[in-house]
């Protein structure tokens, strides 16, 4: 599995607590082995993010991200956002 990074998220993960990152980069690596492990709570998305999906970093914080599947070969994943639930989805 290939992970980019667009600028969005790169400018807002920047400013999180070093905690936040720290668990961040936990949950990519879970999701990277079994991107549906119930911690992860992997789901689709409704509303202006539809066709995306969104995974938990922490109790609040969120990653909304989309994938781009290349017929057999490794797929692309296109993370897009980070921020808490309300943060993301209260806008």
């Amino acid at each position: 599995m290939q992970v980019e990074y667009q600028r969005l998220f790169k400018k807002k993960f920047r400013k999180l607590n070093p905690k936040i990152k720290q668990a961040f980069y936990k949950r990519l690596e879970l999701f990277s082995i079994n991107k549906f492990d119930p911690i992860l709570n992997n789901h689709p998305l409704q509303g202006k993010y539809l066709g995306c999906y969104s995974f938990n970093v922490t109790g609040d914080y969120r990653v909304i991200f989309t994938e781009l599947k290349n017929g057999d070969k490794e797929h692309v994943v296109i993370l897009f956002d980070i921020d808490t639930h309300s943060g993301l989805y209260g806008r």
